[in-house]
């Protein structure tokens, strides 16, 4: 074999893949993006997952593409975990009917009509007729057709050429000797595991060895091994998916890995004690194509059947590689003091969705102040973290919200409805707080990219203001955790301060910008940022007035108006406030001028 039958190889393989890309992408389109839509609905049972996963994988010809959906669907927390193992589990199976298409070479007939269906005729008429729809056609379902038939057709060129390319190793004895070393089960499941990594893709290597079958060299125990190993291989790309994606993501893509390393295991033991005791009549003959297929669905299906009741399991060994961070924690813990049965007692029922909403707003402070330290030293794992946070936030908002839905549906007294409608206002309010949180680390992320950073006054007046809103924050989760009104009726002087720092900052800003003292690519993301701190503090002042309107409520039953309210504080009228107002503007407002 010489230097140009590698070259013609590696062109096989490299057709091979591209065939399946073509194919892949021809399929993804004519789903018009529905693959996602069916894997999030049809997954609430593990034998449908199963079932589910193995069809979407024969359809688009890869477990890793369908694996690599299931992570981003975990990501997103569109799927749970628990959902995403079925899937896993039936990928593997479906990535096998490759192998079973590639084993049509092998189809011997003198009838015409089955002859058409070996892929040395079929690939080239699909191919032909792909092509023609694919020119054609401008747009729709019959142009994704026709890119589907070039694919199939371009995987089976590559498919010949490779087994072209290798057919003189036949003769050759050193060949021979190369597959006699792999006797050796662990070389075979390392090989065949490192293999399939590189080229990220178990059907394209169980291609390649099925090629290298046709010299006969290859015998049943040297093709066992490198089959487990290739399934192993084929989780590096959901895995390198995961990089940079949640911690429950990762889980995901490391289910893949476990199951197989598992099924690997437990196939080797098995296999070489039927061999070293009854003895395996097959195992030093030549395997097929068929062989190969036939081994590597059974593998798999064999795998599945046997840790589909250990599914769970393998949930805690992937959680105990990943432990909870403790947003998940939290999380978790508020889910847990949402349970419907409590709904036959609503107060207590409202008493467990007020602890899960204070510990959102507790989560809400905590990335407010994670994404502000970004801008002092930007860590990727702190903006990750802020990210996790913020879908937490979100879904927890979610789940209070449905929550007291369905709980309003019950017979509640007057107090219970308000102690509902005051939640539900106060929830949305904290999830603005975690939303403009996640912007401001984005902004930190963007000056960590183009690197670029604040000027020196300007990183002084943003500590400043950063100051105040931790502190109007600090005293909104106070007032609602602990109902502390004294905190609640210091949350609107401290927000009319913020809402002066701002104004005065911008201009301060802009005078900056116009004297060339700061650069346009930072200024920009210091007036957002400060933005999104007076936003903040106007959320934090709408749960002030919401407790205060309950204060006024149970002190002189008088039902308060927000609007009223806020306007006679403004003017003056409430001397508590005026002196509250002086005591922020002194310890904030007062030190603006200095920092210039």
């Amino acid at each position: 074999m010489d230097v140009f039958s590698f070259i013609s190889l590696f062109g096989g393989l490299a057709l091979f893949l591209y065939g399946m890309t073509v194919l892949g992408t021809g399929l993804e389109k004519m789903s018009g993006g529905r693959l996602e839509q069916i894997l999030e609905k049809f997954t609430n049972n593990i034998f449908k997952g199963v079932l589910l996963g193995a069809l979407v994988t024969a359809a688009i010809q890869s477990s890793s593409a369908t694996t690599v959906i299931v992570v981003g669907l975990v990501n997103a927390k569109i799927l749970k975990l628990r959902q995403a193992i079925g899937v896993i589990m039936g990928a593997n199976i479906g990535t096998t009917i490759t192998a079973h298409i590639l084993r049509l070479t092998q189809l011997q007939t003198t009838n015409v009509f089955i002859s058409l269906f070996k892929p040395t005729a079929m690939a080239p008429l699909l191919a032909t007729v792909g092509i023609i729809m694919f020119m054609v056609c401008k747009r729709g379902f019959r142009r994704d057709l026709g890119q589907m038939m070039v694919g199939f057709g371009i995987l089976f060129a590559g498919m010949f050429q490779m087994e072209a390319a290798v057919a003189p190793l036949k003769d050759m004895p050193e060949f021979t000797k190369i597959f006699a070393t792999m006797q050796n089960p662990i070389l075979g499941v390392l090989v065949g595991a490192v293999v399939t990594g590189i080229i990220q893709s178990s059907a394209a290597s169980i291609g390649i060895l099925q090629a290298l079958s046709s010299t006969g060299a290859i015998t049943f125990s040297a093709a066992f091994p490198i089959i487990m190993g290739q399934n192993i291989g084929t989780c590096v790309t959901p895995m390198m998916a995961s990089i940079g994606a949640s911690r429950n993501a990762k889980r995901a893509a490391f289910i893949h890995l476990t199951f197989n390393v598992i099924g690997t295991v437990f196939f080797l033991i098995v296999t070489y004690t039927l061999q070293y005791t009854v003895g395996l009549p097959f195992w030093n003959k030549p395997i097929t194509t068929g062989g190969i297929a036939n081994f590597h669905t059974l593998f798999n299906v064999t795998v599945t059947i046997l840790l589909i009741p250990f599914a769970g399991m393998l949930e805690k060994i992937v959680c105990f590689m990943f432990k909870p961070t403790e947003a998940e924690r939290s999380e978790s813990d508020e889910m847990a003091q949402l349970d419907t049965r409590l709904m036959v007692s609503p107060g207590l029922a409202i008493d467990h969705a007020q602890n899960a909403a204070a510990s959102m707003g507790r989560l809400a402070r905590e990335n407010l102040k994670m994404a502000a330290g970004l801008f002092k030293k930007f860590d990727s794992k702190t903006m990750e973290r802020v990210l996790e946070n913020e879908v937490t936030i979100d879904r927890t908002e979610d789940h209070i919200e449905n929550y007291l839905l369905e709980l309003s549906k019950r017979e509640l007294n007057d107090t219970e409805s308000r102690g509902i409608s005051e939640m539900l206002h106060i929830i949305g309010e904290f999830e603005h707080i975690g939303d403009q949180a996640e912007n401001i680390a984005q902004r930190a992320e963007h000056l960590a990219q183009t690197n670029t950073a604040f000027s020196e006054n300007a990183q002084r007046e943003l500590a400043l203001i950063l100051d105040a809103v931790y502190e109007i924050v600090d005293l909104a989760v106070k007032a609602y955790t602990d109902n502390d009104y004294q905190a609640a009726n210091g949350i609107e002087p401290l927000e009319e301060v913020i809402d002066l720092m701002e104004e005065t900052l911008k201009s301060m800003h802009i005078r900056r910008l116009r004297d060339g003292e700061c650069s346009v690519d930072a200024a920009f993301p210091f007036v957002e940022t400060i933005a999104s701190l007076e936003k903040i503090s106007d959320y934090c002042s709408n749960v002030g007035v919401v407790l205060i309107a309950r204060q006024e409520l149970a002190l002189h039953n008088v039902a308060l108006d927000h609007h009223d309210y806020l306007h006679k504080l403004h003017k003056g009228e409430t001397k508590d406030y005026a002196a509250l107002y002086r005591k922020y503007e002194e310890k904030y407002f007062s030190h603006i001028s200095s920092l210039s």
